[in-house]
């Protein structure tokens, strides 16, 4: 197929200085004039091509378009491939797609059984896949400095519009953000693409201001609520509690059952967190979070009980 033979031709100029036309000729079995009608084809692909006459002449494609093979080395190589693997799980950009096969070429043929050992998938089993279509539009909006509008539910279920500048997306625990200017608070705000709706990109443009990224690590409010609690669970959450707090935090107790000490968050978010444990968690101490959760958990029965 053409197709084939184009793609393959293009490989073989990006791996050579230049080739005669003739031996591209011999190569795929076709005549020099073919090979020129193809050449013709792959400029207007945008891929510049250069030619030479002479004894020493043939085709090429300008240095300047290549990268050294020699510059990166095949782990270097590899690291890349894993870097843009793991966002074109989220990212359905073909840009992303077109630069994540360019790298593979770059790697030695040798290496390319290795390519794939390692792979970051950051999709979610369940969730809005409306997400994705917002990220494409973000997407244009930070490319052409164009404000957007949204409406926003705030952690207390409040609804809001917002019209924004947009700076940043960035991803962080397997959830979106988005770093914006919000003209309605006149100040920088981080929102939850999860909790937007109604999104339209406006055609307005904007003058970007100057923007220094804060890390999304919850340092401005964590740390001051962290308290410490104590929790009875089941051997069956040693997996999650391993994740969630490290080995040295938990202790054995019982055959089943392990005690431990849980840096704790009382808010929503952190009691939804221990009432999803279900029965396999217990908060021993102290009483006021124990004392919270079974008032919850009233609330909870009482609604089934209707």
């Amino acid at each position: 197929m053409k197709i084939d033979r184009l793609i393959s031709m293009i490989m073989v100029l990006l791996n050579c200085e230049k080739i005669s036309a003739t031996k591209l000729a011999h190569m795929f079995e076709v005549t020099p004039r073919t090979i020129y009608r193809d050449i013709d084809v792959i400029e207007k692909a945008g891929i510049p091509i250069f030619t030479t006459t002479g004894s020493k002449g043939g085709i090429g494609i300008l240095p300047a378009y290549k990268i050294d093979k020699n510059l990166f080395t095949s782990s270097d190589i590899q690291t890349i491939l894993m870097g843009l693997s793991s966002v074109s799980t989220t990212l359905s950009s073909k840009d992303i797609i077109g630069t994540l096969e360019k790298v593979k070429n770059l790697l030695p043929e040798k290496h390319t059984i290795k390519a794939p050992q390692i792979t970051v998938d950051l999709t979610t089993w369940m969730g809005n896949k409306n997400i994705l279509l917002i990220i494409e539009q973000i997407k244009h909006a930070l490319n052409k400095n164009l404000l957007i509008m949204f409406s926003y539910c705030n952690n207390n279920g409040i609804i809001s519009t917002r019209h924004v500048e947009p700076y940043q997306l960035v991803l962080k625990d397997t959830h979106w953000y988005l770093h914006a200017y919000c003209l309605n608070k006149q100040d920088f705000r981080v929102f939850k693409l999860s909790r937007i709706s109604n999104f339209v990109v406006d055609k307005t443009s904007f003058i970007p201001r100057n923007f220094s990224p804060k890390p999304l690590d919850g340092k401005d409010w964590i740390s001051h609520a962290l308290i410490p609690i104590q929790l009875l669970v089941d051997a069956s959450l040693y997996e999650k509690m391993m994740e969630l707090c490290g080995e040295e935090h938990i202790k054995p107790h019982t055959e089943n059952t392990f005690l431990v000490e849980f840096m704790f968050v009382p808010d929503d978010y952190g009691y939804n967190i221990l009432l999803g444990f279900g029965p396999n968690c217990e908060c021993i101490a102290p009483i006021e979070v124990r004392t919270e959760l079974i008032n919850r958990i009233e609330k909870l029965v009482s609604i089934y009980k209707r």
